[in-house]
């Protein structure tokens, strides 16, 4: 950053431009030839001059202006790094043979539906190609072809399960194919070394615009779409703020206050003034400090993967594009042969060089060619799709559900967050008329289904075709799917009485068989909260709203020993259906549910109808109630003040050994479990430093080490074909060694919550 030279750091910052040759304390670079509008205000905040933008060939000269390729170069190597780094973990490479295995029944979510998974060994071939290209952008080797390998696959893949996608996969995609068409192998790389005129040559500035513009969408948008109503309020993340990473904010605020103005109105802001504080020098600083801090908490917060630390590499792109050899050139002459070059770059005949009075191998004065003008046309059509799209949910109207489009490329970010209280899937014999049940997630390895359209009606359809091998012909599908979504009322999401199999579904006209979120009963959300936090610590309850002419189907445990209905508004029939009596229940009506029988509550009025569950788990209360007891009869033994003897059957609250389990009682069993669970989160919680570096190395060296092996034993099973499955067992074996080594090197050592889930 140069605030002398008033050089702002907008899309369309210039940094190298031919002229007279002049040398500082930096080192020497090429300076623009002074003029008399370089003083002008739109100079001095945007980087360039009005007249600049005045006609096309001044606007295609403008986005090919020489620029330093070092901070792009950098960038290049620290995104194929952090792909490298992503591939094995939330691409699935370590876990490839648990999603993709021959033969396995499942039902998947492509985005078209003809898209399928290759054979197991091919998707490990497809993802070695995939990792080789993000180590060849790294190390700009091979460089367009790298960007190819790394990107074809990588889209395949994204696009094979929409289950997996989220806004960050998504810019990882784009970065990709940003990258393809650029000339990011200018510095830094393996290209250079081979390549004379590719080292340290200069890049046109629209490779610099394409970038910056790519984040300030990702920002702005963000804040844009944080904007609903929700957000602003605070009910998005009501939760984050019990994070420890918020307890200094709770020094000075009450947990409420710093969900409501740190969490959902820091996040506002920020998304909100990023981008633009990123552009101009004066704010710069202060907006590096603020994004590098907001996504390091990101990284703590949630389960993103590499997103965090992508964002972090893209922020130097806004600095000036020669931050990398004024940072190199303060290290020693000593150390200056290890890092990248502090030279000045050589002209390129990718820019355009208007003006300059130098020829050669640069374009001298000519004019922009073919090249120059794909470029900026490319510019400008990718900057307004990436505008469009987040808005184009009018089109795509089959993937509208209560939120616009399929999650993952509407940077709409933690805007919503869901709970599913009940899903229940009954399916019909269409000969015969038998009704049964399926477990919920049957056949699938993922639950993002239960909130899409577009996915039910692919499970739907998948499941009608796996039903036929049970027995069932010409099955009916229906779901019955309760969610709350930004702490409402729980409701229904698609009607119940639609057999999704043969409903009607497309991806351009709206989705006949949702049931619209009852936006009107929103402001019952304080009203909400205040009745739960009214209630003891061993009392539930769950907020329910249903359609008129709907009924829900009941079954109270008999855990829950002191369950009662309550009518919040609306008027409802509950039908006990073993004593087949039905009781009505007008607004502030209570009744108590007999436990161990199912009931059902039906909705007679005119409009929906809210009421609550209260309940206790009596079988929770009763265990707890144990387990105290026996904490404090072990803390007796312990301190003297029990001088009796414990009878055998105790003696494991006291050693922490179960012996025989089967003969074990069942609330000391889960007592002495309990406690094993509360030494070892005490034990991780008092780690030093050291421990939770070798925990965290050991655990990502053996997911690496199993993403390894498992590619090598496909690949060479391509080339030689596969051995017996004996040879095969012991070599997966082998390649799972976690759980071993694990134990015995860091006290136990985690599966993945991918792997775990699966």
């Amino acid at each position: 950053m140069e605030p002398s030279r008033g050089r702002a750091a907008a899309a369309l910052l210039s940094e190298s431009l031919p002229g007279r040759r002049r040398r500082d304390g930096e080192g020497a670079r090429w300076a623009p030839e002074p003029t008399q509008q370089s003083s002008s205000w739109a100079k001095r905040l945007l980087g360039f001059e009005w007249a600049d933008v005045s006609s096309w060939h001044r606007f295609v000269c403008l986005l090919n202006r020489p620029t330093d390729p070092a901070s792009l170069g950098v960038f290049r190597f620290l995104f194929g790094l952090l792909m490298a780094l992503d591939i094995p973990q939330e691409r699935g490479l370590s876990y490839l043979d648990h999603k993709y295995l021959d033969g396995l029944e499942v039902c998947r979510f492509p985005l078209i539906n003809f898209l399928e998974p290759l054979p197991l060994d091919w998707m490990y071939l497809l993802y070695a190609v995939m990792l080789l290209g993000a180590l060849g952008i790294m190390l700009g080797c091979c460089y367009r072809l790298s960007c190819l390998l790394f990107m074809l696959p990588y889209w395949y893949v994204f696009l094979l399960d929409k289950t997996t996608w989220n806004n960050h996969s998504y810019l990882y995609g784009l970065l990709g194919f940003q990258l393809t068409f650029m000339d990011a192998n200018r510095y830094w790389s393996i290209d250079g070394l081979r390549h004379p005129r590719k080292r340290n040559a200069h890049v046109p500035l629209w490779n610099y615009t394409v970038l910056r513009m790519q984040i300030f969408i990702v920002y702005f948008i963000a804040g844009i779409k944080k904007l609903d109503a929700d957000w602003v309020e605070g009910y998005s993340m009501g939760s984050l703020s019990r994070h420890w990473l918020f307890d200094p904010f709770k020094l000075v605020l009450s947990e409420e206050m710093t969900s409501l103005l740190v969490v959902h109105g820091g996040g506002l802001v920020l998304d909100l003034t990023a981008g633009y504080l990123l552009f101009f020098d004066a704010t710069r600083p202060a907006a590096l400090v603020f994004v590098s801090y907001f996504h390091c908490m990101n990284s703590q917060l949630f389960s993103i993967g590499m997103f965090s630390y992508t964002m972090l590499a893209t922020s130097p792109l806004f600095c000036s594009p020669d931050w990398p050899r004024r940072l190199g050139a303060r290290f020693p002459a000593c150390l200056r042969r290890l890092l990248p070059s502090v030279e000045p770059p050589q002209p390129s005949e990718a820019c355009v060089y208007g003006g300059s009075k130098r020829k050669g191998r640069g374009r001298g004065e000519r004019g922009p060619g073919l090249r120059q003008k794909l470029g900026a046309l490319f510019t400008v059509l990718y900057v307004l799709e990436q505008l469009f799209l987040p808005y184009s949910h009018f089109i795509t109207q089959g993937y509208n559900n209560w939120t616009k489009g399929l999650y993952g490329y509407s940077w709409d970010m933690m805007v919503h967050s869901r709970s599913h209280q009940h899903v229940k899937i009954t399916y019909r014999d269409g000969v015969t008329g038998e009704l049964g049940y399926l477990n919920p997630g049957v056949f699938t390895q993922s639950r993002r289904w239960k909130d899409h359209a577009d996915m039910l009606k692919q499970y739907a359809t998948c499941l009608s075709r796996l039903l036929h091998n049970y027995n069932v012909s010409q099955p009916e599908i229906y779901f019955d799917i309760w969610v709350s979504i930004n702490d409402r009322f729980q409701q229904r999401l698609f009607d119940p009485q639609v057999d999704i199999v043969r409903a009607e579904w497309s991806p351009f006209r709206h989705t006949p068989w949702l049931k619209p979120l009852l936006v009107n009963l929103s402001p019952w959300r304080a009203k909400l909260q205040e009745i739960e936090s009214s209630l003891d610590n061993q009392t539930e309850v769950v907020f329910i709203a249903d359609f008129p002419g709907l009924h829900l189907e009941n079954f109270v445990s008999e855990d829950l020993g002191n369950t009662s209905l309550q009518l919040l508004k609306g008027e409802v029939v509950v039908e006990i259906v073993k004593e087949q009596r039905n009781y009505t229940l007008q607004e502030g009506d209570r009744m108590q549910l007999p436990p161990g029988e199912y009931h059902k509550v039906h909705t007679v009025s005119p409009e929906p109808s809210c009421y609550m569950y209260v309940y206790v788990n009596t079988t929770d209360v009763a265990l707890e109630r144990n387990l105290t007891q026996l904490q404090e009869l072990r803390d007796k033994v312990q301190n003297g003040s029990e001088t009796e003897p414990l009878p055998p059957e105790l003696q494991p609250i006291l050693d922490g050994a179960l012996g025989d389990a089967m003969q074990t009682d069942p609330v000391v069993q889960a007592f002495v479990q309990r406690q094993q669970r509360l030494e070892e989160l005490q034990r991780r919680r008092n780690a030093t430093l050291g421990e939770r570096l070798q925990r965290f190395a050991a655990r990502k060296y053996f997911l690496f080490r199993r993403s390894f092996l498992m590619t090598w034993i496909s690949l060479r099973n391509l080339a030689l074909g596969r051995p017996s499955l004996e040879h095969l067992a012991r070599e997966v074996a082998y390649a799972n060694m976690q759980q071993e080594a694990g134990a015995a090197g860091t006290e136990g050592v985690q599966k993945e919550p991918e792997r775990a889930e699966l």
